[in-house]
């Protein structure tokens, strides 16, 4: 095995290796084309537009086929003076920005952003968990354990969480779905919902004020303003899957509205995991001006969902379908209620953009599991940002700063769970969290194409509990931390269609109320529980042709103090800070028409199209006392999803894709259990070609394969260890879709 230094030393030759054929290729290649996005292949391509008009009313509806789009987003930052809205029709919202606006964000970041269009899942997927979304988004490591709940990490983040979500902050509209302390859920999230989803992998989150090592993740609903705001689906499939989802919007002077709702269902492919849910969003806009625009947000979600549990290795390659037995005895389940209250305002002045705005959530988390957790949260804030792009001594600087408050408070009982009733009282307490972040970003561009960007964040928070059961000993303590992350970075246009870019960032990850939570007592105190921080270097490169596109990065993060499970109590573990860690990668995306008028002789040709996401994570204890140099557990070494496509002008495509992880990853500290390899191949075909009607089917796992999606982690792993979330079998879904 190499030495560390010299491990790193050859994953950055190999990055180097890697990236020079893309330098070449684009320099061949200099067409404006538009930033990359995780794609939807299997699209007819979209005919060239008009420019939008200059009032604000609907522009006329497009001949059916002929699908709308924004005029080209060029990877070259646009001169600045007055901010736009966007050339496009879907970007109208001074609130809301679309997809195209979200592109030319994206491309203004020195390091790896990703935007997915809803056209790229929700027409060809059943869209029924995250999974479906993130799929094709490398460094993206997203599987389902039930439900909806899924075990989600970037570049390497959360490891250690066996429960919820830590290390990625999940925004809606920019609004926080993470509860105050950190802690993430998925259940609130409906892939049927939004207009596109951006991923901002580590310090590129600064804009939101993230903070931590994966960096954060936004859901973005559209508006009443968008082209076809109505539509209406039905998808079914196989473990009694089904789902009904609707969408209406529309304008009516000033104002305009948008709501969407869905109602779903599912048997589960395990025993005892049935579950149903019903989730809504909405926004209302209103503009005052050209210049000023207010939209209020609301999002309610009732989830009700069975927990099979984790089993054995053994079990879970053998009788997948079979739950934990615990699970079934204390009827273990997760329900959730939540309501989410916003407003956001922009302001657009001559060089300046202004957006601030305020939030409220209530959650109500019923969940039976060991024990029978009631917890209520209560959580605020605001915010504020400002833009400002302007030409100083003759050259081009962008500034951003920006205010985030994220605060509150949860009313924290556990009972004994009685077959899924509640008990005696076991424990009690009131939590509070508070969050202050203050950010600043300035891309200062010494050529046209070149621009240096320098960033810092702060952040203030404080943890406080108040126990009010005492006769199992006083819990009750703060913490408080006073954190610095700076960042720099360096963005090459180097044609339109080609961007280098370079970055070093800090991060900081302040714990929640969950590490070390463990019963009868943790082992080591929440209040001694230090914040993780990393250091991350980034190298990548991202561009577009028309028949070729690619998003690569390569990254190192050497980390201090990373929130591990370094300990464990009755198999359930309990997290710490390790000494030493580092976690590195190589993550590409590519997109590729391998060959074309297959089957036509036209301007708008047939094609057979292989979109491809590879991920390579090398994440590592770095002379740990206790286990030296070994592999940090919790994720494949290699991750590959791709599909190959064939797709024809008329809508219809069909193809079959693959997910495959050719090398078992450890399960424990000790590296002494591992889960196993596997390969699944699947099936889709489908017709969308951009007008009222689309429709697909999909297969998947077609070959019946048992396999271990996911699995928990602990110190040390026996044969016994309960830890493993067995795969779904084969599986066949179909959707239809009308929009209007």
């Amino acid at each position: 095995m190499l030495p560390v230094s010299q491990r790193s030393r050859s994953l950055w030759l190999a990055s180097a290796a890697i990236l020079m054929p893309f330098a070449a290729f684009a320099q061949s290649s200099p067409e404006s084309l538009p930033s990359v996005t995780v794609d939807a292949p299997h699209r007819a391509r979209p005919v060239q537009r008009t420019a939008r008009p200059a009032t604000p009313q609907r522009a006329p509806r497009v001949a059916r086929g002929q699908r709308q789009r924004a005029a080209p987003v060029v990877a070259t930052p646009v001169a600045p003076g007055r901010p736009t809205i966007g050339p496009s029709d879907e970007a109208r919202s001074l609130t809301a920005p679309g997809t195209a606006q979200a592109q030319r964000e994206a491309a203004q970041a020195p390091g790896s952003v990703v935007v997915i269009p809803a056209e790229s899942y929700r027409s060809s997927t059943p869209s029924n968990t995250i999974k479906d979304v993130l799929d094709y988004v490398p460094g993206v490591f997203a599987q389902p354990k039930w439900g909806d709940d899924t075990r989600l990490s970037i570049r390497g983040s959360s490891l250690s969480r066996n429960f919820h979500l830590r290390g990625v902050q999940l925004y809606m509209d920019g609004i926080p779905i993470n509860t105050s302390d950190g802690y993430g859920d998925f259940q609130e999230i409906d892939p049927t919902a939004y207009r596109h989803v951006e991923v901002f992998k580590g310090a590129n989150a600064l804009r939101y004020g993230a903070n931590s090592l994966g960096g954060a993740i936004n859901f973005v609903t559209a508006t009443g303003r968008d082209e076809r705001p109505n539509g209406i689906s039905i998808d079914g499939g196989s473990f009694g899957f089904r789902r009904l989802q609707f969408n209406l919007g529309g304008t009516q002077g000033n104002w305009d509205g948008y709501f969407t709702g869905s109602a779903q269902g599912a048997d589960g492919f395990r025993d005892h995991s049935q579950g149903s849910s019903f989730r809504g969003s909405g926004n209302i806009g209103y503009r005052f001006s050209d210049d000023v625009e207010t939209r209020f947000y609301f999002n309610a979600n009732t989830v009700r969902q069975r927990i099979p549990g984790s089993v054995t290795r053994a079990a879970a390659l053998t009788i997948p379908e079979t739950a934990a037995l615990n699970n079934i005895t204390g009827d273990q389940q997760r329900n959730i209620d939540t309501l989410r209250l916003a407003n956001k305002t922009t302001l657009r002045f001559d060089k300046t953009v202004v957006e601030f705005g305020a939030f409220y959530v209530n959650r109500h988390l019923m969940h039976p599991i060991f024990q029978y957790l009631d917890y209520r949260y209560n959580d605020y804030g605001g915010f504020v940002r400002a833009t400002d792009d302007r030409v100083i001594g003759g050259f081009r600087n962008r500034f951003v700063a920006g205010v985030n408050l994220h605060n509150g408070a949860i009313d924290n009982q556990q009972f004994a769970n009685l077959s899924g009733n509640k008990g005696a009282l076991l424990s009690s307490s009131l939590d509070r969290a508070q969050n202050t972040t203050l950010y600043a970003e300035n891309s200062f561009y010494v050529l046209p194409t070149v621009a240096i960007v320098a960033g810092t964040q702060f952040v203030r928070a404080t943890r406080s509990r108040q126990d009010r059961f005492l006769s199992d000993g006083n819990q009750s303590g703060s913490t408080n931390f006073n954190l610095w992350s700076p960042k720099a970075g360096l963005l090459w246009n180097v044609t339109p269609a080609w961007q280098v870019f370079a970055n070093v960032s800090r991060s900081a990850e302040v714990p929640s109320f969950g590490e070390s939570s463990s019963f009868p007592a943790p082992v080591i105190p929440w209040t001694s529980i230090r914040p993780q921080r990393a250091t991350t270097y980034e190298i990548g490169t991202r561009g577009r042709t028309p028949d070729f596109t690619w998003d690569l990065a390569a990254y190192r993060a050497d980390i201090r103090n990373e929130l591990l499970c370094l300990y464990s109590a009755f198999g359930n573990c309990n997290v710490t800070n390790a000494n030493g860690t580092y976690h590195q990668g190589i993550e590409a995306a590519l997109g590729a028409t391998l060959l074309k008028n297959i089957l036509t002789l036209s301007d708008t040709p047939d094609r057979l199209w292989l979109n491809l996401a590879y991920t390579f994570n090398d994440f590592r204890f770095r002379n740990d006392p206790l286990y030296g140099n070994n592999q940090l557990p919790g994720a494949p070494r290699h991750y590959l999803r791709a599909e190959l496509l064939y797709k024809h002008p008329s809508g219809l495509y069909v193809g079959p894709n693959v997910e495959w992880v050719p090398q078992a990853y450890f399960v424990d500290s000790a590296n002494t259990l591992k889960t196993q390899a596997y390969g699944l191949i699947g099936l889709k075909a489908g017709y969308d070609n951009g007008g009222n009607w689309s429709a697909y089917v999909e297969a998947r796992n077609l070959g019946n394969v048992k396999y271990i999606a996911s699995a928990s982690i602990i110190d040390k792993a026996t044969a016994a260890s309960p830890l493993f979330e067995p795969g779904t079998g084969r599986a066949i879904y179909a959707g239809l879709k009308y929009r209007w």
